[in-house]
């Protein structure tokens, strides 16, 4: 199969593509909304490289965007195929992260929690690395992310 080909069979139709954009924004905003930072968090001791609260709100915003655009795609291929359930399995765990923090002020499981994402967010990029290298390299900026927050959650925990 030609690569346009392949492309086209991934390209999401708009209809899955502002679904995806409705619900992974959404959702995401909605939890970021009920666990905002509070005076717990305020409290904590951070590293020197804990970011202003600032920055959070548009690298989360560019994030999800490109998770929904990965995940229309993945969903295009096939809701029942691996790398939609690993795009399913990430986005519950990203969901489950503000809660276990802000909310329960739980930070060594928020920390478990981080790694699963990880790992997920890897297995999602290695899933679709060679059927569908746009929505692999959607993940790397994710990864990244990740990476850097996990770091963060871990000093944060360790700290306190």
């Amino acid at each position: 199969m030609t690569s346009s080909a392949t492309a086209f069979r991934t390209r999401p139709s708009a209809l899955t593509l502002i679904a995806f954009l409705v619900i992974v924004i959404g959702v995401g905003s909605l939890i970021g909304i009920s666990s905002a930072p509070d005076p717990w968090y305020e409290a904590l001791l951070k590293p020197p490289f804990n970011p202003p609260n600032w920055v959070f709100g548009p690298v989360w915003l560019a994030l999800y965007i490109l998770m929904a655009v990965a995940g229309a795609r993945a969903w295009q291929r096939g809701p029942t195929r691996p790398a939609f359930l690993i795009w399913g399995v990430q986005i519950l765990l990203n969901w489950a992260w503000s809660p276990t923090w802000f909310v329960l002020h739980a930070l060594w499981p928020a920390f478990a929690i981080i790694l699963a994402m990880w790992l997920s967010i890897a297995a999602f990029i290695v899933v679709n690395w060679r059927q569908d290298r746009p929505a692999a390299l959607m993940f790397v900026p994710y990864l990244a992310w990740v990476s850097f927050a996990g770091v963060l959650n871990f000093a944060v925990a360790v700290m306190n």
